[in-house]
């Protein structure tokens, strides 16, 4: 039976996903934004996919993880920003304008403010039109993915200060934020077992084999021309693709923030799939 899984269709999942065939992948692959993803995988039609960490938590009765992968920052991720001419401080009650790509962003953003910031009402919307028209006109406005790298080199610092929502994280709580997660749907795992023991190997292929030569991924990469190849690496480089005890206490702090804001209705429990004892 062939596994169905996502893939974020943003740069900072080339290392998952450009070996994954060569190690042997040979399920169906669905590229989307997060947000798309999030919403297959709830209504299970995707059996797996690196997806948002707020999806995990706010369905985490439905879930399993895959353990040792993520896709996290230990301090500036470049891709994931927050352009703002005011202050954050004094943010409060002020209209923010959201690209919509990803709920763990924009949850992020919202603890950020209140947590270390002091804002009590935060008032958000996605537009209709692109969020790069607020920009321009000097509105605050969070943009993640490849939007935020290109914005990130083009936009001037008249438009407001750039602010990296995991460096902003780090600065003030020491520790890594994860953004993403492998998510198995639980119906999955107990249709897919065997299969999921496999895709944690071909997982570990291609992001070994990606970080053996970072210079030959960017060249592969040509469909981003506005980036140049040491601007790719060095993006790569930023990345964190484990998920080991300091990034689960990143995670946990995270899913406590958002159940003290209320955005969770339970703290999430983190379960994960025993590959070791599959046979």
């Amino acid at each position: 039976m062939q596994m169905k899984l996502g893939h974020i269709d943003y740069l900072n999942c080339v290392p998952f996903f450009q070996y994954l065939q060569q190690a042997g992948f040979d399920g169906t692959i669905v590229k989307d934004v997060p947000a798309q993803l999030n919403a297959m995988l709830a209504q299970g039609t995707l059996d797996v996919s690196p997806s948002s960490s707020f999806e995990y938590g706010r369905n985490f009765h439905d879930y399993v993880l895959l353990p040792n992968y993520s896709i996290s920052a230990f301090d500036e991720v470049q891709s994931v920003l927050f352009f703002s001419s005011t202050p954050l401080e004094e943010l409060d009650g002020q209209k923010i304008y959201l690209t919509g790509e990803s709920a763990t962003s924009v949850h992020l953003l919202y603890v950020i403010l209140k947590e270390f910031y002091g804002c009590q009402t935060i008032d958000s919307c996605v537009p209709e039109q692109p969020a790069e028209n607020y920009l321009n006109k000097g509105k605050p406005v969070l943009l993640i993915g490849d939007r935020a790298l290109k914005a990130s080199l083009t936009v001037g610092p008249e438009k407001g200060r750039q602010y990296d929502l995991a460096q902003l994280w780090h600065q003030h709580t020491g520790l890594p934020f994860v953004f993403a997660l492998w998510i198995v749907h639980r119906h999955a795992y107990q249709r897919l077992t065997n299969e999921f023991v496999l895709l944690q190997k071909q997982l570990q292929y291609s992001i070994n084999k990606a970080f053996q030569n970072l210079y030959a991924l960017a060249e592969a990469v040509a469909d981003r021309p506005w980036m140049s190849r040491k601007q790719l690496v060095d993006y790569w480089n930023c990345m964190s693709y484990d998920l080991d005890v300091v990034h689960v206490k990143g995670l946990t702090l995270f899913f406590e923030l958002c159940t003290k804001y209320g955005y969770f209705t339970e703290m999430p429990e983190l379960t994960f799939v025993d590959v070791a004892n599959i046979s």
